[in-house]
């Protein structure tokens, strides 16, 4: 039994308000237990330079923490003046995740800017942050297509996302920050419904890992998103 008591093939509860930002378009908050993000979505007319003229559209994604997001407060990287690594390398995860299931070309020359705020962290929070947008984003989509934006649904599909690891010699999902810790080995998986790898970010903390072990983070973690993905399908058919 894990610290937390969860089963190893067990996430945390997941909890989704939609609409949580009167002044977006699409938006809602994510939590995976104690970890919350606040993720919207909004459109821009313009594109990239390199798309213009294309006829295709883009999806791209801001993150950030806010100060008291965890025990110790977080110094605003707009007070730093840069950007660490660490958030531009997960900003970079949640664009490459959303636009993995996007019809590009169906979009047209716009622009999706997603941001995503962290409010509490307890591990997953880029996990976290893939799943609240694809909610922030399904929910402008739809909008747009009942103001007459858009004509078709440029989404192919729902994607989602989950942590798994090794903690203490057992494959676990949805680490939280503990366990995150004190994992042998941790991984983040990005997965379409249909079952498709978008992303596989993986790597032996304390030790390495064998290909049985990665096998079996696989085959828990698309069960997890399949189930993740029916929460998500289950909030956004009720609005």
């Amino acid at each position: 039994m894990r610290l937390n008591e969860r089963k190893n093939t067990e996430i945390r509860s997941i909890e989704i308000i939609p609409n949580i930002i009167p002044n977006a378009v699409g938006s809602c908050m994510f939590a995976f237990g104690n970890t919350k993000v606040i993720c919207t979505a909004s459109i821009n007319e313009k594109v990239p330079h390199f798309l213009k003229g294309t006829g295709s559209g883009w999806v791209s994604a801001e993150y950030g923490m806010l100060p008291k997001s965890t025990n110790v407060r977080v110094e605003r990287e707009s007070v730093k003046g840069k950007q660490t690594g660490r958030t531009q390398e997960i900003q970079r995860l949640v664009g490459r995740s959303i636009r993995s299931v996007f019809d590009l070309k169906k979009l047209g020359e716009k622009q999706i800017k997603l941001d995503c705020d962290v409010i509490n962290a307890d591990g997953g929070t880029r996990t976290a942050a893939i799943n609240g947008s694809f909610v922030a984003v399904s929910i402008l989509i739809k909008k747009m297509l009942e103001s007459g934006m858009l004509s078709v649904n440029p989404i192919v599909e729902n994607v989602g996302a989950v942590s798994c690891g090794i903690v203490n010699n057992e494959v676990v999902i949805d680490l939280d920050y503990l366990e995150d810790t004190n994992a042998e080995c941790d991984g983040n998986f990005v997965i379409t419904e249909s079952g498709k790898l978008v992303e596989v970010q993986i790597s032996a903390e304390k030790k390495t890992f064998n290909n049985q072990e990665l096998i079996d983070m696989l085959e828990i973690t698309k069960k997890s998103i399949y189930d993740i993905i029916q929460i998500q399908k289950n909030i956004l058919d009720n609005l």
